[in-house]
């Protein structure tokens, strides 16, 4: 059994805390805005992990708490990429123990995986161009989604003449996010490889928060105890 500090008690933190409680751990911490200067080293010391899911300005500053007192981190907060890579480069130097996934779905990993070797096959082919389509709630504050952006990233590792992305219109060498906002979408992630031929389609739908709540939950469980930098790379023993 984990004692777990959840950081954003919003509707993620709330999914984490239930399957954290499923799962036989203990949430004996929750910090959201109204209370977010209890995040101390007095209040995290009985936690052995906490799991971060607020806000892009926010995370940076929850993340630093949380390494200073010494508590291993799970975050699934998206939009902070450029000061990610800061802590990052602090962890891995031995400054602590932090878990990032811009999204923590099982079958958006395995996406991942999918969409860079369909990229490597298809660029040794030629003649496809590509795109990604996302879909997500109104109150997601990020867009293009966190998700969308590491999809982009992947495929870009396969086919060199790709060096980033756009929002939304085509440019030449950028690969077109169309990020969309309606209703209570969970999220959807559908990438689209072109050509004069024909198009291959892959989409991941998520149907709840449940499944992203389940993976930071066994992220949590896969941290304890250890030192270092870790992905879903890790958990999912992908490499």
């Amino acid at each position: 059994m984990l004692r777990l500090a959840v950081v954003g008690y919003g509707k993620m933190g709330h999914e984490v805390e239930a399957m954290a409680l499923e799962r036989g751990h203990e949430v004996i911490l929750r910090i959201d805005r109204e209370n977010a200067h209890e995040l101390t080293p007095e209040r995290l010391q009985f936690a052995d992990v906490a799991i971060e899911f607020s806000s892009p300005q926010s995370a940076k500053a929850n993340v630093e708490a949380c390494l200073n007192a010494g508590v291993p981190v799970v975050c699934g907060t998206t939009g902070w990429v450029n000061e990610l890579e800061e802590l990052t480069k602090r962890v891995r130097a031995g400054g602590g123990t932090l878990f990032y996934a811009s999204n923590y779905s099982v079958g958006v990993n395995v996406m991942f995986k999918i969409s860079a070797l369909l990229a490597r096959y298809l660029d040794k082919i030629g003649g496809y161009s590509v795109g990604i389509k996302e879909i997500h709630h109104l109150q997601k504050l990020d867009a293009p989604s966190g998700t969308a952006i590491t999809i982009a990233g992947k495929i870009a590792e396969e086919i060199p003449s790709i060096t980033g992305w756009t929002l939304p219109k085509r440019e030449d060498g950028k690969i077109p996010i169309e990020a969309i906002r309606e209703g209570t979408v969970p999220g959807t992630h559908i990438i689209s490889f072109s050509s004069d031929q024909d198009s291959i389609l892959f989409t991941h739908e998520a149907k709840s928060r449940r499944g992203f709540a389940l993976g930071a939950v066994m992220a949590a469980e896969f941290l304890y105890n250890k030192v270092g930098f870790f992905t879903m790379d890790d958990l999912l023993a992908f490499d």
